[in-house]
């Protein structure tokens, strides 16, 4: 079904005059394949937010495992690193290399036998729960950051663009039609159509400030992060003058419509 979904949504894509020179998506075996084989020309980018999701699930397996448990104290640490590679290297080589760097930093090593990324780019830092060199838990955390399947995953990390706008319009569309009540085909493509029109107006809103103009922050505790925080900066409150225009002529005439129907 995703690969159709893709396929449909490519097409109309390029039906409409726009060329594709770049995409991003999970990492989805099927439409790996089609755009490896089939599509060559479009330049292939994962989402970064995908990979360190399965990345973080295997960190949480390892610390449960005897004499590995130090290594979940690097948990969020390796995530921000990921992140960082991808966001500061300008090709799929340099983010490897950044990567890499990751199993001699725990180990409180910060210069690396590598041309494009030989130190650490990071002020001095304070004692850290280092990694001792050897022990199990560092050789099985250090397997897991150079597995091959996630250095290739790594080097196809999109430096730019992310799917969260895309993950952000689906999560909208749940408030329209959730997925607990069951509508007709022409009710359903009315309220997809009604969550499109909503996002795109509501989608860039800017920040909300205090009253003393500093930007407004507030703390939540998401369920998949099992306890951790994450702040978000607060947004202005969304409009609805779309709405507005849709349902003026439904205000003027919509008595008549009742009539009829009754």
């Amino acid at each position: 079904m995703e690969r159709e979904g893709f396929l449909r949504s490519l097409q109309f894509l390029e039906s409409a005059g726009l060329r594709v020179g770049a995409i991003v998506t999970d990492r989805h075996p099927s439409i790996q394949k089609y755009l490896r084989e089939q599509r060559p020309d479009i330049k292939h980018y994962f989402d970064t937010w995908h990979v360190s999701k399965g990345l973080a699930k295997k960190i949480d397996a390892l610390g449960k495992e005897r004499s590995c448990g130090e290594v979940l104290a690097w948990r969020r640490s390796i995530i921000n690193h990921l992140y960082w590679c991808a966001s500061s290297s300008k090709t799929g080589e340099e983010a490897v290399e950044k990567w890499k760097s990751v199993t001699n930093h725990v180990q409180n090593v910060h210069h690396h036998d590598s041309d494009l990324f030989p130190v650490c780019a990071h002020p001095p830092l304070e004692m850290r729960a280092w990694l001792t060199p050897s022990t199990k838990a560092c050789e099985r955390f250090c397997d897991l950051m150079i597995n091959q399947r996630l250095l290739k995953d790594v080097a196809k990390l999109s430096p730019h663009h992310q799917t969260s706008s895309v993950e952000g319009f689906h999560s909208l569309i749940l408030k329209f039609a959730p997925k607990n009540v069951a509508f007709s085909f022409v009710g359903m493509l009315n309220r997809l159509h009604l969550a499109a029109l909503h996002y795109n107006e509501n989608s860039n809103r800017e920040y909300a400030c205090s009253q003393s103009g500093e930007p407004s922050i507030r703390v939540k505790w998401p369920k998949y992060k099992k306890g951790e925080h994450s702040l978000h900066y607060r947004k202005t409150a969304p409009t609805y003058s779309k709405y507005k225009r849709i349902m003026l002529p439904y205000n003027k005439y919509g008595k008549y419509v009742d009539l009829l129907q009754n």
